[in-house]
């Protein structure tokens, strides 16, 4: 594998559907003495890497920002809870309707013009919410979080591709967590800044509002300039590619190619469905603790808004470190079966612990078990991502990554709303009690399906 150290080897920028020149189109190919085709690691991966990051974190960060201080928005806005959890919920519900024509178009489009759809309506969505300032505003704001969760629909997709494409054999994994890593810093934000920049002023509605404008405006800015930069730098994939498994591949649909057949195909493997139910639990018990963490942290310890952030903020940074891991794990042992059944174990005994000490009157207690919740449960993330694409290939990436976060939303969806009103209804052990069921069958979905090694077996082939 060649490795590109100098600026000037940096490939321009093409349009999404332009061709590899006729050099360098020659070069993916085996030569006739059967030699295997040339790959060739770029520095560009890195800028790619890191502007997707940022603006799935903006976005991740639009997700979480109004569920963590959701008794202060209801107050603002004069809705009920239930009418701020559906800030949360939409992303979950646009997300399924909308995911199959968004893989269709990463397949026949390509990943620059999926990446400049979802950091441009994020930038969109953002702007939006800073018309939405004002107690009586509230369908603007629901408005313009439609806006952000279909921008969710082309950001979600893309980790796997943009480490498949763009990132040699043995920094796949790496890649793709460090690209999750960054949506769920968002989160980790969207948990810490609005407790700080809107604390909760019952008196003072003007003063809310005016916090309110600091939180919307500067979240535009950002959106703004990562929009600008993910036109300069993101492009399809690099002019040769970073591995034999991706040499061998078409650089786009082939004419007989049938997204119909492909989602059929998916639908066929055993073992992929049965990690798409596994996948769905756990990610969706993780949107559902997320969205409701504030109101069961404020049902035992009133008054506790900005420590009910910082406890989201432990659970998703130890979640990152543990995504991190497990992504460097899994590059040096591709032990996904066992690495998948140690970590779905490990969360369910997180989310029992979690549950049985939210209510004991000490919060540092619920920061130890949040943070180790988060370490197993937002660590898992990669891992299926990972091993989805490992026993569907050579299935396009983001069609299996689609399906994967397709069912996510529906289990966060379902997840939620009955949680949320085993919470309000009774109270949040009950809740969390039916989250620990759910995951408690995860890991007998887990335990079911085998590993194939498709992508290995193909190669060899």
């Amino acid at each position: 594998v060649l490795i590109d150290h100098s600026e000037r080897s940096h490939p321009m920028l093409r349009a999404a559907d332009s061709e590899l020149p006729p050099d360098e189109e020659e070069a993916m190919l085996p030569s006739e003495r059967g030699e295997p085709p040339t790959t060739k690691l770029y520095y560009r991966r890195f800028a790619v890497l890191t502007i997707f990051s940022l603006y799935s974190l903006v976005n991740a960060f639009q997700w979480i920002q109004y569920s963590i201080i959701a008794n202060i928005f209801a107050q603002y806005y004069g809705v009920t809870n239930v009418m701020i959890d559906w800030l949360s919920v939409v992303y979950m519900v646009a997300y399924v309707p909308l995911i199959f024509p968004a893989t269709w178009l990463l397949d026949w489009k390509g990943l620059r013009v999926t990446a400049l759809l979802g950091a441009g309506l994020n930038c969109v969505g953002a702007w939006m919410k800073c018309a939405s300032v004002g107690p009586h505003l509230f369908w603007v704001t629901m408005l313009a979080q439609v806006v952000c969760s279909v921008a969710q629909v082309f950001i979600l997709g893309l980790p796997s591709r943009i480490a498949s494409v763009w990132f040699g054999p043995k920094e796949v994994s790496t890649a793709c967590a460090t690209a999750v890593l960054g949506n769920q810093l968002g989160v980790a934000i969207g948990f810490l800044l609005p407790p700080v920049l809107v604390p909760n002023t019952p008196e003072d509605k003007q003063l809310m509002s005016h916090n309110i404008s600091i939180m919307f405006y500067g979240t535009a800015a950002v959106s703004t300039l990562l929009f600008i930069l993910t036109v300069i730098v993101i492009q399809d994939r690099p002019p040769l590619p970073p591995s034999q498994a991706q040499a061998i591949l078409p650089t786009s649909p082939t004419e007989d190619y049938s997204y119909k057949k492909s989602i059929i195909n998916l639908f066929r493997n055993k073992p992929f469905i049965l990690l798409l139910l596994s996948y769905g639990i756990m990610t969706g018990s993780f949107y559902s603790v997320s969205t409701l963490l504030n109101q069961m942290i404020i049902a035992h310890y009133e008054g506790e808004e900005l420590n009910a952030g910082r406890i989201g903020l432990t659970l998703v940074v130890a979640g990152m470190v543990g995504s991190i891991l497990c992504g460097l794990w899994l590059d040096h042992t591709k032990t996904y079966k066992v690495t998948t059944m140690v970590v779905y174990v490990l969360s369910f005994i997180g989310m029992l612990v979690f549950t049985f000490t939210l209510d004991s009157g000490y919060l540092l207690v619920v920061f130890f078990t949040a943070g180790a919740l988060g370490f197993f449960m937002t660590g898992y993330l990669p891992i299926g991502f990972e091993f989805g694409v490992e026993i569907t290939y050579p299935e396009s990436e983001g069609t299996s990554s689609g399906l994967l976060n397709a069912f996510a939303q529906v289990f966060g969806i379902v997840f939620t709303l009955i949680q949320g009103k085993l919470t309000s209804d009774y109270k949040p052990l009950v809740g969390n009690i039916f989250i620990c069921a759910w995951i408690f069958g995860g890991i007998i979905l887990t335990g079911t399906f085998s590993l194939f090694f498709m992508r290995n077996c193909y190669i060899l082939r």
